[in-house]
């Protein structure tokens, strides 16, 4: 058996290009707002939200001056020119391709021609080209074109501008496009299927042709997704569509000597490679020849008797072998290799004289008066009923990990293999698998093959489950001021994400010190234990605001318990800006010295006289207690020694 991985599979251009824009948005400016859905893909979009792209279902939501993201499928242009309107920055990641097409029926209404769009009625992108003409028309395809033609004789002399969807399915835009050259007198004619959703399709349309089963990876909700789903269903009887490589049947496979593999525009290449693994490692397992459990005792089969199960009490131990009776003339024997799964145990330590034992018969010597028993084949069994009623019932079970295999870990659970796929492992994408070997871990068992013996497991199961009930249990009783103990998981340039038992919360920069940071990364680093507070939470939205600053030691009351208008300072510049210098007088307490108080001379800038990090000594002009604003003054301080200088000068 083989998988077919198509040539063309996963990111677009158009698709690349988005959420690059969206990423380095979101990085630069320390969070932005995305208009719908960038992609059709939650993972991406997922990832895009923890860099603080925060995803918004309507305009009514974006405040005035945000940053906004406009998706890849495009928007209305409606919706565009109310975004001006509020002063919204827009941040346009629309597809090349799509803007081509609003272009085109943008200038068919300057030009008064009908644009007629062939596509889906109700996706973005179709709903976005429309809006750029009043006049426009949408049909999913030639029948519904053919039947509005019919409707009225006089709709064949219209002067019509058409365009398709960039994912429409090649073989309905020309039938579309056959009928408008057939009927229409005055019809531009544009086809703007994009090349690369072309190739797709046929690449996939040829592979589905050729294979026994068909893979497609992509979100729900993508259109070209959709689309090569149908495509690869009309040359093959078997397509399985999935977002992620966990969501594969354990069987999907039978029957099959070939398997193609395809994904839509909005697939990462990392949740394209984590399905190729899956389904190569599937595949290495089915065809591993392996004798079975039954296999195996039927070569030990000498007579009618053997592979019978009996129960007998040891009555002695020696250093190679154990002695049972089996309450009848023949003894039992039980030799050190078939005592225990465990190379090297001593007999004393797995039984006593006098214990109930339950064995295998694995040879009887009826001429001697003996049978040779097994402990380890009956216990093998007990083990293999043991793991199928953990896949039943959902047991947790314990294992150690023994090696790295080709996708995944190999975790040994009371002596059988239990293969655990990497993205099963608990461990992120990309991560080093080697670092587990040696370590206990939890597993849920998800797929058991005794005849072939094979075992599969999740350990990443158990701990979702453990999350699960971490989340519940801090939304359930989370309130405002509640304090967390927690692990920085993740750094912004804005803030920190917090993880306080299974929820992540966000630390504001602005709340994890008294004083001014211009970097998270000056007062925590990732891994690092924080006593945080709730400040407030959207249990809905699952948003936790949290904050790390010590309320009790409030830095204005220490600076108005120790300074008064008139006293001298020595304070340390921490910013300049145009129009003055903000200088630290008190951990968590600046006051500003406007430029006119820096000198007593006329500068052009702060810069000129002064550098952050600087300590100078200054006057304190002013307190606003009300706005807890400081005015500072280094000139106050100069002056009467300038004074003193031109008295002097006149003697």
């Amino acid at each position: 058996m083989k998988v077919i991985l198509a040539k063309s599979a996963g990111f677009c251009y158009g698709v690349e290009r988005a959420v690059k824009l969206a990423r380095q948005t979101a990085e630069e400016q320390g969070g932005c707002v995305m208009l719908g859905s960038i992609i059709h893909n939650a993972n991406v979009v997922a990832e895009l939200e923890q860099l603080g792209a925060r995803t918004v279902s309507g305009v009514e939501e974006i405040r005035p001056g945000e940053t906004v993201i406009i998706r890849a499928h495009g928007e209305k242009k409606q919706v565009i020119d109310h975004l001006e309107s509020i002063g919204a920055s827009c941040v346009n990641a629309t597809c090349p391709h799509v803007l081509r097409i609003q272009q085109l029926v943008a200038k068919a209404d300057e030009e008064g021609r009908i644009p007629v769009i062939i596509g889906e009625p109700h996706h973005p992108e179709v709903m976005g080209v429309a809006s750029w003409s009043d006049k426009s028309l949408i049909f999913d395809g030639p029948e519904e074109l053919s039947a509005w033609l019919a409707e009225d004789p006089q709709r064949r002399d219209l002067p019509i501008t058409a365009v398709s969807q960039t994912t429409c399915i090649r073989a309905i835009w020309e039938s579309s496009e056959k009928i408008l050259k057939k009927e229409c007198t005055n019809a531009k004619i544009f086809d703007t299927i994009c090349n690369a959703t072309h190739r797709r399709q046929s690449e996939a349309a040829e592979l589905a042709g050729q294979v026994d089963v068909m893979v497609v990876v992509g979100d729900r909700k993508s259109a070209n997704t959709k689309h090569l789903t149908e495509i690869c269903s009309e040359r093959c009887s078997r397509v399985v569509q999935i977002e992620r490589a966990e969501q594969l049947s354990s069987d999907f496979l039978n029957g099959c000597s070939v398997a193609g593999l395809t994904a839509g525009a909005s697939t990462p290449a990392g949740i394209i490679k984590e399905v190729y693994t899956t389904m190569s490692e599937e595949i290495k397992t089915m065809e591993a020849v392996e004798e079975s459990f039954e296999e195996l005792l039927e070569k030990s089969f000498k007579t009618l008797n053997t592979g019978e199960k009996v129960t007998g009490i040891v009555t002695a131990i020696g250093p190679t072998e154990v002695q049972v009776d089996l309450g009848c003339k023949q003894a039992g024997y039980i030799s050190v290799d078939e005592l225990s799964a465990e190379p090297g145990v001593k007999p004393e330590d797995v039984v006593k004289v006098g214990d109930e034992i339950e064995t295998y018969i694995i040879r009887v010597n009826d001429v001697e008066g003996y049978a040779m028993l097994s402990k380890k084949r009956l216990d093998a069994v007990k083990v293999w009923e043991d793991i199928e009623n953990a896949k039943e019932e959902k047991i947790t079970l314990e294992g150690k990990v023994t090696e790295e295999n080709k996708g995944g870990i190999v975790v040994n659970v009371k002596g059988v293999r239990v293969f655990v796929p990497a993205s099963q492992s608990g461990l992120p994408r990309g991560a080093e698998l080697s670092t587990m070997i040696g370590q206990t871990v939890s597993l849920r068992i998800t797929e058991v093959n005794r005849a072939r013996r094979r075992v599969v497991g999740s350990i990443r199961a158990v701990s979702y489950e453990a999350r699960q009930a971490a989340q519940a249990e801090i939304w359930n009783n989370i309130e405002v001021g509640k304090r967390y103990t927690g692990t920085v998981k993740s750094m912004t340039s804005y803030g920190v994400f917090v993880d306080i038992g299974g929820v992540d919360g966000m630390v504001h920069i602005s709340e994890l010190s008294w004083s001014r940071i211009k970097n998270p990364a000056e007062v925590v680093a990732v891994g690092d234990t924080l006593e945080v507070y709730v400040i407030s939470f959207d249990a809905e939205k699952r948003k936790i605001s949290l904050g790390v600053k010590d309320r009790t030691s409030n830095p204005w009351q220490k600076f108005l318990e120790t300074y008064q208008v008139g006293d001298v300072a020595n304070v340390r510049i921490v910013k300049l800006m145009t129009f003055g210098a903000f200088a630290e007088v008190v951990p968590g307490v600046d006051g500003l010295i406007h430029i006119s108080q820096i000198a007593d001379r006329r500068i052009e800038k702060p810069g000129d006289v002064l550098t952050e990090g600087q300590e100078v000594d200054a006057k304190i002009t002013a307190i606003d207690e009300e706005k807890q604003k400081i005015s500072l003054s280094i000139r106050a301080l100069l002056a009467p020694a300038a004074a003193e200088e031109v008295e002097e000068d006149a003697e």
